[in-house]
């Protein structure tokens, strides 16, 4: 009940700016964008939704059964942003709709959905310097920070799904430089929870630390292209992002450190091992062709969660390996684009998971770039070396 009261509030909100203000804005550029007369805040209000199909054919080791149609709202969001008090003070909040989006309750949130994604104040305290503080994305493998609703595929990767880092609650320190030329370098580092987004119960563990560094040594992409997928500027000259993020987790609580179960022992304690995770990632793109490139790897002190005697396995383990991921991409001048991925993932022995790897071939039409398109891809994956999956999905996207 709370949930739709919320929801109503926003939208009275949105129809009484607009009513107070006629925008003169155009589909994509959000569907409110207000600014006080006296210039002490501005409001930008964009929801956002994704629709798809998918058809999956499993192999039972001897031939493909019969295939599982499912028709979902991946995600449908709500987004604002602006400035607050000068154009120095940024924020931004996302809420989330779906039910992929808000899934996830247990007793450390409150058994509440998790409908907070972003929640974060960002200051542009001295030139070239901002401090974010809040809930929001970590600074970690390109593929994960690039939002949702750039994608040139109709979803993530392996790589993503199993080593991401994603969101946490923290503070984030920014700063970016020029080496000379075009040469740019920016430098990205972070202190949060460690546990992941809408943690509400404390910190059961220690804190997670992040550390990137990217260099873009033929200057900067258009539109902020490099945290964008597929190549609708057309770039006249290349353009590469190369990116390398280091991450330790003291004390990780949960399987994959931001998320998975909590590794909790019977006697009601958690367990806790050190995580690090290492990125080393690139972007480049060149008159409607682009490239992404990722290279994951996780491990931990411990992989095996003990009771508390430090010797009696409680079978919760912790997802440690490796995974590379290629993906590229060509943008006809119709709008039409070709897309193809290569994912390889393969874990440590002791987690008993099988290698995988995954083969992806997607076409696109972007009638308003990422604001409104159709995507489609189809899927071969193999697991240790033998058949396992094909999947196709339709889908399309709208973003106001």
């Amino acid at each position: 009940m709370k949930f739709k009261i919320t929801l109503i509030a926003l939208f009275l909100c949105a129809i009484n700016l607009t009513a107070q203000e006629i925008s003169d804005t155009s589909f994509g550029n959000g569907l409110i964008n207000f600014t006080a007369k006296d210039s002490s805040f501005s409001i930008k209000f964009a929801p956002r939704f994704q629709v798809r199909s998918e058809s999956s054919w499993d192999h039972n080791g001897t031939q493909y059964g019969s295939p599982d149609h499912t028709f979902i709202v991946r995600r449908a969001r709500l987004k604002f942003d602006g400035y607050a008090y000068s154009p120095k003070l940024k924020y931004k909040i996302e809420l989330g709709l779906s039910n992929r989006d808000i899934s996830g309750a247990d007793e450390f949130n409150r058994d509440t959905p998790r409908i907070i994604l972003d929640a974060v104040l960002m200051w542009s305290f001295a030139e070239n310097w901002e401090l974010w503080a809040g809930q929001t994305k970590l600074p970690g493998n390109v593929e994960r920070v690039v939002s949702s609703a750039n994608l040139q595929l109709i979803d993530r990767s392996l790589l993503n799904s199993r080593f991401n880092i994603d969101r946490d609650l923290g503070i984030q320190l920014r700063h970016n430089s020029n080496l000379g030329g075009n040469f740019l370098m920016r430098e990205k580092l972070a202190i949060s929870q460690g546990e992941g987004r809408n943690v509400s119960e404390g910190n059961q563990g220690g804190l997670q630390y992040t550390a990137r560094l990217e260099l873009l040594p033929f200057g900067a992409f258009k539109s902020k292209g490099d945290y964008s997928q597929s190549d609708l500027k057309r770039e006249a000259k290349p353009k590469l992002m190369l990116g390398f993020t280091y991450n330790y987790n003291q004390g990780a609580v949960r399987e994959r450190g931001f998320a998975g179960d909590y590794m909790i022992r019977t006697d009601g304690s958690i367990y806790e091992t050190d995580q690090t995770t290492i990125f080393a990632d690139a972007m480049f793109k060149y008159d409607g062709f682009s490239f992404m490139g990722e290279y994951a790897k996780r491990t931990a002190d411990d992989e095996i969660a003990t009771e508390a005697d430090g010797v009696t396995p409680t079978g919760d383990i912790v997802l440690t390996g490796n995974a590379l991921n290629l993906q590229a991409g060509y943008l006809f001048k119709s709008n039409y684009e070709i897309a193809a991925r290569f994912t390889t993932v393969e874990y440590e022995a002791i987690t008993n998971a099988l290698p995988t790897k995954q083969y992806t071939l997607g076409v696109n039409k972007f009638i308003v770039g990422h604001k409104l398109k159709v995507q489609s891809d189809l899927s071969y994956t193999t697991l240790n070396g033998n058949e396992d999956n094909i999947t196709f999905r339709l889908g399309f996207d709208i973003h106001f």
